[in-house]
């Protein structure tokens, strides 16, 4: 068996995703079609992000900034708090996004409280808040879409519920 023409570092090398604990599929964040992707996860760590070669809509191929996902995942600028300005500052200040969550969380209750329609002017039961709208992305799949749409409408008593891939 003759040898083939290699070099000691192609001979070393090891593919990027070698050590990985768990490989998740996921949804490429950028468009509307929805790529599939494989993230690889270490010591729960993002190791690396690359197509997934089983979806039917990509194949395994992405684009340039579907195969950038890694950098803008692990990027040591990402931005991981959000700015806030009280009613009625003259300032901004910077807060964690644990914190945004939490506060959106409790502006969506009280303001579904303070406007909730159990019945209408004819007294037919409509259970419903006129007062919060909800627009979506379009790169979730129908299973997520199809979730968000029971969450809002029929927990929440949302009515104005869209989805981007509409408009």
């Amino acid at each position: 068996m003759s040898q083939q023409p290699m070099s000691r570092e192609s001979i070393e090398k090891k593919p990027r995703t070698r050590g990985a604990d768990t490989v998740v599929a996921s949804v490429c964040p950028y468009c509307a079609v929805g790529c599939s992707q494989l993230v690889y996860v270490k010591d729960r760590r993002i190791i690396d992000v690359e197509g997934n070669p089983e979806s039917p809509i990509n194949e395994g191929t992405l684009c340039p900034k579907g195969a950038a996902t890694y950098r803008y995942l692990v990027n040591p600028n990402r931005v991981t708090s959000v700015r806030y300005r009280a009613p009625y500052s003259d300032h901004w200040e910077e807060r964690p996004l644990d914190w945004a969550m939490e506060r959106i969380a409790q502006l969506v209750k009280a303001t579904r409280d303070a406007h909730y329609e159990e019945r209408d002017a004819n007294d037919v039961p409509v259970h419903r808040t006129p007062a919060i709208g909800h627009l979506g992305g379009a790169t979730l799949d129908n299973e997520e879409n199809y979730l968000i749409k029971k969450l809002f409408s029929a927990g929440l008593g949302i009515v104005a519920v869209e989805n981007q891939a509409r408009i």
